[in-house]
């Protein structure tokens, strides 16, 4: 691993790490979100303690995390490296950035639960996803109104989306579904408090108002 590929994988990270809706809300003079609702960083907790328009700025910063890293690796890599060099670098700065959302080294390593720097990743990555993504989201919440259930189908569909366009559309690099199983995968372990209260029946809908955090 030469330094240049080193040095943006280690930007990736503190990049990822930056927590968008705290800093948003710190740069706003808005409540800290971690200190109410379910105290998570992410936009499904920013719009439930500061509003929608919160939330959705969240979810475009977070987004952002995972997209950039991987746009600049290819931007700054192709000229010198091969085509699937640059696509294991894209894929490392990736992974990197979804790292560091869900560990952050400015949070002692507490941090969000993934999926709008997943979907940054994976719209610089294979971008033709996207849509049914957001579909199977959508789809998901509306239906069930549980925005974490619908995170963790989507994290199911996601490695097998990918599967599904190397076997019938395109080649798919092999470190890039092998980021999309990482990330399934890493998203189901972070919502793990999510899946204990979704078999209780003691999840949040969307709708419910917000609580203080425990």
């Amino acid at each position: 691993m030469n330094a240049a590929l080193l040095a943006l994988i280690v930007g990736s990270y503190l990049l990822g790490s930056i927590p968008t809706g705290v800093v948003l809300a710190a740069a706003m003079g808005r409540q800290d979100i971690r200190t109410a609702g379910s105290g998570n960083i992410g936009a499904t907790n920013a719009a439930r303690v500061l509003g929608k328009k919160f939330g959705a700025c969240t979810f475009l910063g977070d987004m952002l995390k995972g997209y950039v890293p991987v746009l600049a690796a290819r931007m700054l890599l192709t000229d010198t490296h091969d085509p699937g060099s640059v696509q294991l670098a894209a894929a490392l700065c990736g992974c990197a950035a979804f790292i560091g959302h869900l560990y952050p080294i400015y949070l002692r390593f507490r941090g969000g639960k993934g999926v709008a720097t997943a979907c940054g990743i994976m719209l610089a990555l294979e971008p033709a996803i996207i849509p049914v993504l957001l579909i199977v989201f959508i789809g998901v919440a509306a239906v069930s109104r549980y925005v974490s259930l619908a995170s963790l189908v989507s994290a199911c569909a996601l490695p097998l989306l990918l599967l599904g366009v190397d076997a019938l559309v395109h080649p798919v690099a092999p470190p890039v579904v092998g980021l999309g199983f990482a990330m399934g995968v890493l998203v189901f372990i972070k919502h793990r408090s999510n899946i204990e209260r979704l078999v209780q029946g003691t999840e949040s809908r969307i709708g419910s108002k917000k609580t203080a955090a425990p």
